[in-house]
């Protein structure tokens, strides 16, 4: 146990040393694999892996495709109709599509959703007859009282 705690406490003082030097005689390998992989790869991978990308989407298109001729067939022979958004803007643009979950919120719609929720706490949206409602609710408990009083007689 006592050997393990020397080894850690060691390897670090070692570490830092490493470093150090490492950092002066212009050696930063660790910190560029660390920070950009991309910057020192070579430019056939680059394209070979861009190239893959891209195959790789346009198959995954294709068997979209493929799913939805599918679905469509499966819609005409039961008589199903397509569920259609209500609004364009439900629309998702291509690069969400195979997205999970719900798309982000733009600015103009944050900000509409603000101006919604504090005109929620806003009290002119009470109705116009109010006063009436008011008037009815006071004199509630006094009808209740002189109803009560007339119904009952006290000895």
């Amino acid at each position: 146990m006592a050997s393990f705690i020397a080894k850690q406490m060691v390897g670090n003082q070692l570490k830092s040393v490493k470093d150090k030097f490492a950092g002066a005689m212009g050696g930063d390998d660790e910190k560029k694999d660390e920070g950009g992989a991309d910057d020192g790869e070579d430019p056939e991978v680059a394209e070979a892996r861009r190239e893959a990308e891209e195959k790789r989407k346009e198959k995954h298109r294709k068997m979209e495709e493929e799913r939805e001729e599918l679905r469509q067939s499966i819609r005409d022979k039961y008589g199903l109709k397509k569920k259609v958004p209500e609004e364009e803007g439900m629309m998702q643009p291509p690069e969400e599509a195979g997205r999970i979950g719900r798309k982000k919120k733009t600015p103009a719609e944050l900000a509409a959703e603000a101006n919604a929720d504090s005109d929620d706490e806003d009290f002119a949206k009470l109705p116009g007859n109010l006063g009436e409602i008011t008037s009815k609710v006071t004199e509630l408990p006094s009808k209740l009282a002189q109803g009560v009083s007339d119904k009952c007689l006290l000895q």
